[in-house]
């Protein structure tokens, strides 16, 4: 073997630190995290171009440079690449979504809902936001919340373009003297015709304009937006038209084409020995993309008699609003004027705004398969205000004989007025 000799190795050595000095790394100008669940990072801007590393939700990412739309960022494993700004999340993004997991941990559960098809959770009631959990074919998750989003996410308007520079014209010598002579002297007025004493009589009809018809303003496409809960604890956003509530199909068959939003198990009816059916409540909604959650109710329970479910209580035409809740409420009032009752029976809760503008929540109580308010407070007022304290109705403590309010008060009341007396 040939030796080298020391000048070469030394040459060598140097030549090794040289290229050791080259790999030190550029610092980043800012931090962003992967915001899908599995992001991929490629070599160039071009979506075709090979793919250089796959980063997981929420690993931190060095942004190195921008252009347009496409990040350039360094990974974890110092892999550098390009990829969309849109499945980026910022530290406060992040934030959020960590704080918006925790508080809907406690929230109550609206029922429970799957999938016929993989189905993408976002970070966002927006279809471009990033998806950093996806619910499989089957899974079965919390839904939680309702929004109504517009499709398209509105982007504030560009601005208007300069002004064009007007160029700079040398005048010559000869446009310098003329403008230096005075301007021609106007021209005669002609004079007026003869009869036109008679032509300023007439009147001229007045000439019609066509109204011009004004667009009417474009609708912007909405989405109904679902929040939802898996069963680790994480929540995200997903399209509500690609999921279904599981009840089961011998109550879900009485939805007539309305939307099953939420429901809930009220009790349970014992037929025969072996069969137990639970008594379900449910709300529905028959439009899309409204801002209430609900805009009907309906309890259903099991006859033992025909051995089917049958309607105990229906209410429709509301505006309803999450969350709806099932808890013990206090028990009806045996009359209008007797006090109210401190004991508490099985029941349920619903938001309600009626006519007014005004949200009220309303409590049933859920007593021997029958429903019967039980009762009305006002929870909220316009412009956040906190709703007055109820007025005494005067017309109401007016009335005197108690017994009108029965039925047979009511019966001799209506004859007096039919023979006159």
């Amino acid at each position: 073997m040939k030796a080298f000799p020391p000048i070469c190795i030394f040459a060598l050595l140097m030549t090794g630190c040289g290229q050791q000095q080259t790999q030190q790394f550029a610092p980043g100008i800012g931090e962003v995290y992967a915001g899908p669940s599995k992001l991929q990072i490629r070599q160039d801007i071009d979506t075709k171009s090979a793919v250089i590393a796959t980063v997981n939700h929420g690993d931190r990412l060095e942004v190195l440079r921008r252009r347009r739309r496409f990040v350039k960022v360094r990974t974890p494993a110092k892999a550098e690449g390009w990829t969309d700004d849109r499945n980026l999340l910022s530290t406060e993004e992040l934030a959020g979504l960590r704080d918006l997991s925790e508080q809907s941990k406690s929230a109550p559960s609206q029922g429970a809902a799957t999938t016929y098809e993989t189905l993408n959770v976002h970070t966002e009631p927006d279809r471009l936001s990033p998806s950093f959990l996806q619910v499989k074919e089957g899974e079965k998750v919390d839904v939680i919340g309702h929004r109504v989003a517009p499709r398209v996410a509105p982007r504030p308007p560009a601005p208007p373009p300069p002004p064009a520079a007007k160029a700079r014209t040398k005048k010559s010598k000869k446009e310098k003297k003329a403008s230096d002579l005075p301007p021609p002297p106007m021209p005669v007025a002609p004079r007026p015709p003869a009869d036109w004493l008679e032509l300023s009589k007439l009147s001229a009809p007045p000439s019609a304009t066509p109204a011009v018809e004004t667009p009417a303003p474009k609708q912007v496409p909405m989405d109904d937006w679902s929040l939802v809960r898996n069963a680790s604890g994480q929540s995200g956003w997903v399209l509500t038209r690609r999921l279904f509530m599981s009840i089961p199909d011998e109550v879900a068959q009485y939805a007539e084409g309305h939307r099953i939003v939420s429901y809930f198990k009220l009790g349970e009816t014992r037929d025969g020995k072996d069969v137990v059916k639970p008594t379900w409540l449910w709300t529905t909604i028959d439009r899309s993309a409204d801002q209430e959650d609900f805009d009907g109710i309906r309890v259903f329970v099991w006859s033992t008699r025909r051995h089917r479910y049958e309607t105990s209580y229906i209410e429709r035409n509301l505006k309803g609003f999450f969350p709806v809740l099932v808890d013990p409420v206090p028990a009806p009032r045996a009359r209008k004027d007797s006090p109210p009752s401190t004991e508490h029976v099985p029941g349920f809760t619903i938001i309600v705004e009626k006519k007014d503008g005004l949200r009220y929540r309303r409590s049933f109580a859920f007593v021997e398969n029958r429903v019967r308010l039980s009762s009305e407070e006002r929870i909220d007022a316009p412009g956040g205000q906190a709703a007055p304290e109820p007025t005494p109705n005067l017309i109401a403590s007016e009335k005197t004989p108690s017994t009108q309010d029965s039925f047979y008060g009511n019966l001799k009341l209506r004859i007096r007025r039919l023979f006159g007396r």
